[in-house]
């Protein structure tokens, strides 16, 4: 079901449907990843203009699509300048990101302990990507930070999720690069 319609959003989810066909959850994610960069470098495709409105105090999620026959969702992503993430992970499902527009910063990290209710973790390495990238998680090497980094411009952002996203577990520093667990409700923004 599209929740907004935009020039070549026919296109985008053609090639999302092809790519999600795949049962190994790698090799679904790798077509996707290729389908997501290719759609990025086209300029036939071209996302609402509410994708590129910040949200002031926190950074904005709107629903594009969602598969009701493969069950996937698309969510674009708008950064403000500075706004991120906690450590979070996505609930146990894949997920495909690809970079729109600006530039982000993720950091993957490695659940490496646990203990009465309470977790470490490990940075694998930050990364600075920017238009025509995408990544994927598949768990369980699903936690990570995302975070733009710019002090003056937006990002976008569009995410493919294996199924509708509406909570995720957040992870707060406590003491000791100990973090304890929160979940937190996932909320969609006007799509005007």
């Amino acid at each position: 079901m599209l929740a907004i319609d935009f020039p070549g959003s026919r296109q985008l989810v053609d090639a999302l449907d092809a790519a999600v066909r795949h049962d190994c959850a790698n090799e679904l994610t790798a077509c996707m990843r290729e389908a997501l960069c290719k759609l990025i470098r086209d300029p036939a495709v071209q996302l609402p203009a509410c994708c590129y409105e910040r949200v002031s105090d926190h950074y904005a999620r709107r629903e594009l699509y969602r598969s009701d026959e493969h069950g996937y969702t698309v969510i674009a992503m708008t950064w403000g300048p500075g706004q991120g993430t906690p450590i979070h992970d996505h609930c146990g499902m894949w997920c495909v990101e690809g970079v729109w527009h600006g530039e982000l910063e993720i950091t993957p990290y490695e659940k490496t302990g646990e203990a009465d209710g309470r977790y470490r973790f490990e940075p694998r390495g930050t990364m600075h990507v920017g238009p025509g990238s995408a990544g994927s998680l598949i768990p369980p090497h699903e936690y990570h930070t995302i975070r733009n980094p710019s002090t003056d411009a937006i990002a976008v952002t569009v995410h493919v999720y294996r199924g509708p996203m509406t909570q995720c577990s957040v992870f707060q520093p406590e003491r000791d690069q100990w973090y304890r667990q929160d979940q937190r409700q996932l909320s969609l923004d006007a799509t005007h």
